[in-house]
């Protein structure tokens, strides 16, 4: 009487057969072929259309999971219009790092060999090529006989003789306002003794534009003082065969990199330069390859590709010769113009040209840039030329060489924004499968659950059945034990099938 119940409560268990599931079930095709019919060529070809579909759609699946593993992106581009722009900061340095006029005795004899002044023995150099008047000031000033040398410092030599902006600016007005010396922050860069306007920082703005267009700009006029020129002798890395003025112009939170990223401006002529703002937004890993994590800077707070390879320069240089060059930020001490031409200078310039390895900048997420469009007019004009002498109380030609007008604005009051946008994401990927699916054999994420509740529970019922039958054996005597000992091996079969 107990075996009775238990079969029968087992029976209400059981799960309904494949062809019930299949005739009710949301995935389309299964109903044909799970089926109480006969005919099996209809049901042939019902598996054969079924498998054919169930492969296209697990191959295009494959497809797009293996296309969004590749984190495509594309790149928007769009140009925005506003009523007031920051104006960007922008620094420039003379070509000449230091002023015949301020190079001292004490100087001459420290740094004279690292200028190309002086040869090992403390001796003019190239003699034959000095002009006179030159040659008379060197002879005094190299005359070590009753010489006592005093310290140096590269810092404070750099400093003083380095060009002063009052005497090479002329003029000066940003957006028809006059601007003095004062509006320019001094700092130093591999040229040596450099200005930036609108450096912001120290709590000042950013001054601001609200015209685009000539006029609406920073217009300078320089003398470049060609007169103050070191004589060349030789080739260094802190003498200039050029003449001119290298500019920058970057935003306030990048700080300068001016030999690397400068351009020339040659006295003589007015130069135009209609800027355009672009900020860059980059995806991080793995769309792209932008750094996300913060600046890991004992100098600067921001990160930018500028900063970083300030701070790996610098870093290197510690590292190699115990010193660092003037335009470089921390404490370390100053190198000496010994240290200068044996350590520093070819290790910078190795490490700029050849070191692919070492400073590995990489891209910020998000930057800010100025394209440039640069255009030319003569200056002076031969109508202008005595004006001008007579003005500045120098001649036609000293201003034909020397001087040089800067006009920098912006093209128009918008900027361009270039986005990198995730091509592919999860909702994409999910969509197209979800189509697939569809497509090609109408089931959804609740036929996908069907599918799983019906094997889970003829699992469920087969696992029972099973462990029924092997209590039962162990409690019986030896005859019925037989019986069920057929009963399991039939529960096996049907677990194989």
């Amino acid at each position: 009487m107990d075996l009775k119940v238990e079969t029968e409560e087992m029976d209400t268990n059981q799960p309904p057969p494949i062809e019930v599931f299949a005739n009710s079930s949301t995935l389309h095709g299964i109903s044909h072929i799970f089926t109480y019919e006969r005919f099996c060529i209809k049901r042939c070809l019902w598996v054969v259309c079924f498998l054919g579909s169930l492969t296209f759609f697990l191959f295009v699946c494959v497809d797009r999971i293996r296309f969004y593993l590749e984190y495509p992106h594309v790149t928007k581009l769009d140009e925005i219009t506003t009523p007031i722009m920051t104006f960007p900061a922008v620094t420039f340095c003379n070509l000449n790092a230091f002023r015949f006029s301020r190079v001292t005795q004490n100087d001459l004899y420290h740094a004279g060999e690292l200028l190309a002044l002086l040869n090992q023995r403390y001796e003019i150099r190239d003699i034959h090529l000095v002009e006179e008047s030159v040659l008379e000031s060197l002879k005094a000033k190299a005359d070590f006989l009753h010489f006592k040398p005093r310290p140096f410092n590269m810092r404070e030599f750099y400093d003083r003789t380095g060009h002063d902006i009052n005497d090479m600016m002329l003029a000066c007005r940003f957006h028809g306002t006059e601007c003095r010396a004062e509006d320019f922050k001094v700092v130093f860069t591999r040229y040596g003794k450099c200005y930036t306007f609108n450096a912001g920082g120290d709590g000042r703005t950013p001054l601001f534009t609200t015209k685009g267009g000539m006029g609406n700009g920073l217009e300078l006029m320089l003398d470049i003082q060609q007169d103050e020129y070191l004589p060349i002798w030789g080739e260094t890395d802190e003498t200039s065969f050029e003449a001119g003025v290298k500019v920058q112009i970057h935003s306030q939170d990048e700080p300068s990199f001016i030999d690397q990223l400068g351009f020339g401006v040659a006295p003589g002529f007015q130069t135009f330069v209609s800027c355009q703002e672009q900020r860059l937004i980059y995806l991080p890993p793995p769309w792209g390859d932008c750094k996300v994590s913060a600046m890991d800077s004992d100098f600067f707070d921001s990160y930018s590709i500028t900063a970083c390879r300030i701070d790996c320069e610098t870093r290197y240089l510690v590292d190699n010769c115990n010193c660092r060059m003037v335009h470089m930020p921390g404490d370390a001490p100053y190198c000496t113009p010994e240290l200068y031409k044996e350590c520093a200078d070819p290790a910078l310039d190795f490490l700029v040209e050849r070191d692919n390895d070492f400073c590995v900048c990489e891209t910020p997420c998000n930057m800010t840039r100025y394209s440039k469009e640069l255009s030319f007019v003569k200056i002076p004009s031969k109508a202008s030329a005595k004006y001008l002498a007579k003005k500045y109380n120098k001649s036609e030609q000293y201003i034909k060489e020397n001087i040089m007008v800067l006009d920098i604005f912006f093209e128009a009051l918008n900027y361009e924004t270039i986005e990198q946008k995730k091509a592919y994401e999860v909702a994409g990927l999910l969509g197209d499968i979800g189509g697939q699916m569809g497509l090609f054999i109408g089931a959804s994420i609740l036929t996908i659950l069907e599918i799983f509740d019906y094997l889970y529970e003829v699992i469920k019922y087969k696992l029972c059945r099973c462990s029924d039958k092997k209590h039962k054996h162990n409690n019986n005597n030896n005859d019925q034990g037989t019986v069920l000992s057929l009963d399991d091996v039939k529960c096996h079969v049907s677990n194989f099938h």
